[in-house]
Formats: structure tokens, C-alpha cells, sequence
């Protein structure tokens, strides 16, 4: 029973740090090297992530410097920025790359803070399945190793403290990511 317990706060925990990966890549007017993760360059056939290729800086609040460690790349990472979805358009001087960042517009504001709202409740949907699964396990567990009712019931209301507490940490992850949003 208590490995039950321990899967479903993996699984959980693995949702959340999921969800805070998603934020972080989502582009709020502010430089952040996380929008590059999901860019991957074309280097010597295999794709590549840029953060491996160069070194990836904050120089100023809405300005992102990338400074290849091999200069033959700097156009194969152009060429990648220009490519994915972030919608920016780099500029180079063959050695450094800069990116900025414009700032967003109060539409899309209110679209992003949308966009992350929906990503969250859909965590918060994942996570009650998770608890939902491990119920059904402790449940099967009683049918099938004569538990308790007693241990039964202390084990669901175990598996939905932490199901509370995920959707908070959630909550707080959201809130967060729509102020820095709002902010800007």
C-alpha cells in the first residue's frame, strides 16, 4: 500500500516539473533561455540543442545573446531560431547571436494567461487520474489481501492529501506565471 502511495507522488511530482518546464518555455516578453530549449540545430547530422552549441545569456531584460562556441554555426543557429515557433527573429553579426524580445500587447497577454490557465487545469485533470488510479489499486488491494476498511480509508485520504497538494502547488506555479505575464 505505501508503494501506492509513493508511485502516485512520483507520478505527481513528475506532472508538476512537467508543467513548470511548459511555463518556462512560454514567452513572456522577457528574455528567458528556455524558449531556445525546444530549437534544436542541425549539427553534423544529429539535432542539437542550442544551449549545447553556445552559450546562452540574459544581456539585458528583453535581450538574449547567444555566443557560439564554434563561429561555423552561428548561420545553422539562425537559420533554426528563424524556423521554430517563437516568432522572433535573430540577429546576427557572424559571431554573437541576438535575440528581442518586443513587448507583448495586452491581447496577447490575456491569450497567453488563457493558454497557461488551460495548461494547468489540464495538469490538475492528469493529477486527479493519477489519484483516481491509485484509489483503484488500494481498492483491488482489499479484494485481493483482505485490507481493512480502516486501512483502506486512511490510505484514500493519504493519496488525496497529496492530491491537494499538487493541485495547490499548481495553483501557485499559475499564479506566478500569470502575474509575471500581466507585469510586463
Amino acid at each position: 500500500m505505501k508503494e501506492i502511495l509513493e508511485n502516485s507522488k512520483k507520478r505527481m511530482k513528475k506532472s508538476i516539473d512537467a508543467l513548470e518546464g511548459e511555463f518556462a518555455s512560454i514567452r513572456a516578453g522577457r528574455a528567458n533561455p528556455a524558449v531556445l530549449d525546444k530549437v534544436k540545430v542541425d549539427y553534423y547530422g544529429a539535432p542539437t540543442a542550442i544551449n549545447q552549441l553556445a552559450a546562452v545569456s540574459v544581456t539585458e531584460a528583453r535581450v538574449l545573446t547567444i555566443q557560439p562556441w564554434d563561429i561555423s554555426v552561428c548561420k545553422d543557429i539562425e537559420k533554426a531560431i528563424q524556423a521554430s515557433d517563437i516568432g522572433i527573429n535573430p540577429q546576427s553579426d557572424g559571431k554573437i547571436i541576438r535575440i528581442t524580445f518586443p513587448p507583448l500587447t495586452e491581447e496577447r497577454r490575456r491569450d497567453l494567461a488563457k493558454e497557461i490557465s488551460k495548461m494547468a487545469e489540464e495538469r490538475k485533470i492528469k493529477i486527479r487520474s493519477i489519484r483516481r488510479d491509485g484509489i483503484e489499486k488500494i481498492k483491488s488491494m482489499k479484494k485481493n489481501e483482505g485490507l481493512s476498511e480502516d486501512d483502506v480509508k486512511q490510505a484514500e485520504k493519504k493519496i488525496q492529501d497529496v492530491t491537494d497538494n499538487s493541485c495547490k502547488q499548481i495553483d501557485i506555479l499559475l499564479e506566478k506565471k500569470q502575474k509575471e505575464i500581466m507585469e510586463i
